[in-house]
């Protein structure tokens, strides 16, 4: 593939998650790895809808990494922006999940969590070449709790301004991946000043913001185009453009919530990709934006695995001819 319209940039890794819902992660017995990592998450879920999609990030030279590069390649993301280091470990994350599906991280195994490849991402060696054709840039905060990775976040924001994309932070808040916590929020509200769109789930808008008002947290932000902020199964709140609003999320039966958001953020630039960033000016246009968005969310949960259960566009269109909210 050639050209990537979207640029998703931070980790892929393997969610280990736990074959025994409801239990400690002592007590779980035996765990079954699934390909995930929030940003290649996005850039599989925006392939399967039909758009292209570009994953830039680090694994190692190991057989996990390997195999996620063989995945990638297979669903369709364009991989050049894909870094092999030589000694670090593929990222491995430990998943134990409540009765609900809900997720809970329960660590890295015998690693520390500065340990893997993810955080060798080196900025001199992003291929600029991707940027010229682009339009849109997905990245999270994950890689600035990093040294290295965080210049090449930086490194990429100088790239995407440089080249006029359009940029969506998902805020994407995992503790268990900073050593030093209180360094994370001003480095996180830094970030703000240098993007278009913020998505957040509910508890990181409290957290960063004090509300989960998507329009206060907009005026707030003031430079950015767009605040989601979403809820689970309460759904999502919305302020695109001048469009404000909340959509109800789809009743499914959810079996696992990982990638839920990614796929959300993936639907969402779909969209967007298609309407035009204009079309936010238009209250039912932003609507559906993100009531499509709400659709593949919830379709991710219907089956366990980030990646392994992401709707194409046929099936996203045929559940919300079904289920109109």
């Amino acid at each position: 593939m050639s050209n990537p319209r979207v640029l998703c940039l931070g980790e892929v890794l393997f969610d280990c998650l736990a074959d025994q819902q409801g239990l400690k992660l002592e007590e779980v017995q035996s765990w079954t790895p699934y390909p995930g990592g929030a940003p290649a998450n996005v850039a599989c879920a925006l392939v399967k809808l039909g758009a292209s999609a570009g994953f830039i990030g680090a694994v190692g030279e190991d057989d996990p990494g390997k195999a996620l590069l063989k995945l990638l390649q297979e669903v369709g993301v364009d991989t050049t922006g894909v870094q092999l280091h030589p000694t670090a470990p593929t990222r491995q994350v430990y998943v134990t999940r409540d009765m609900a599906g809900d997720r809970t991280f329960a660590g890295f195994g015998s690693y520390d969590t500065a340990e893997f490849a993810d955080t060798r991402l080196n900025a001199n060696k992003l291929p600029e070449s991707l940027f010229n054709a682009a339009d849109f840039l997905v990245l999270g905060t994950l890689e600035l709790a990093y040294p290295e990775s965080s210049k090449a976040i930086y490194r990429t924001l100088d790239l995407a301004e440089q080249y006029d994309l359009k940029i969506l932070l998902d805020v994407n808040w995992r503790p268990v991946f900073w050593q030093n916590q209180d360094i994370a929020l001003p480095i996180i509200r830094e970030l703000f000043k240098r993007v278009d769109f913020v998505k957040l789930a509910k508890e990181e808008a409290e957290w960063l913001f004090d509300t989960a008002d998507a329009g206060a947290i907009k005026y707030r932000l003031d430079s950015v185009e767009g605040v989601l902020v979403t809820d689970g199964d309460q759904g999502c709140a919305y302020c695109l453009g001048e469009s404000e609003g909340k959509v109800p999320a789809f009743s499914v039966p959810v079996v696992d919530t990982t990638g839920a958001g990614d796929s959300f953020v993936a639907g969402l630039i779909h969209q967007l990709l298609i309407h035009g960033i204009h079309s936010l000016g238009d209250t039912e246009t932003a609507k559906q934006i993100v009531t499509y968005a709400s659709a593949v969310g919830a379709l991710t949960t219907t089956k366990p695995g980030a990646i392994a259960s992401q709707p194409d566009s046929a099936v996203v269109e045929a559940f919300l001819s079904k289920h109109q909210l």
